[in-house]
């Protein structure tokens, strides 16, 4: 009888593809954290953008008076990388201005993002014209009731 000796065990070849296999999941793994946290970052950047344009229209509409022009500057220190670039321009309808939003790299110029609406003036119309309106209405009133007193 012949005692066969059995040695358990992996080969080198074994071994060698198990490590093959976890360098490539690895890799695979690596880059699609990478990806991932890029696109989380680039989300950020573009809400980040939207929510400054956004604010620049709404620090506009709590402005007294619209006026036709264009204007620039930028976010202060908290957003050293943006400027902006706002454009009011009158609308179809009196007292209506379209206004534009453009917010732009602060080191390329490049255009970021543009948000565009429309705002309707809250001094139209101005005090003046409507005094005069005004004005004009309480005379036609004023003259009726003389025809009739007469």
């Amino acid at each position: 009888m012949s005692a066969r000796s059995h040695q358990g065990g992996f080969s080198l070849i074994e071994v060698m593809c198990a490590i093959l296999i976890m360098g490539v999941a690895l890799v695979a793994l690596t880059r699609a954290l990478t990806t991932a946290l890029a696109s989380t970052k680039d989300s950020e950047v573009q809400t980040t953008i939207v929510a400054l344009a956004a604010g620049q229209i709404e620090t506009l509409r709590a402005g007294a008076v619209l006026t036709d022009d264009t204007t620039e500057g930028d976010f202060g220190d908290s957003f050293p990388k943006y400027k902006w670039q706002q454009t009011v321009a009158p609308g179809d309808l009196d007292g209506l201005h379209q206004v534009d939003v453009v917010v732009e790299d602060s080191k390329s110029g490049a255009a970021l993002f543009k948000l565009t609406t429309l705002l309707f003036d809250s001094d139209y119309p101005s005090t003046s014209a409507s005094d005069a309106k005004q004005k004009e209405r309480n005379q036609k009133k004023a003259k009726k009731r003389n025809r009739r007193g007469q």
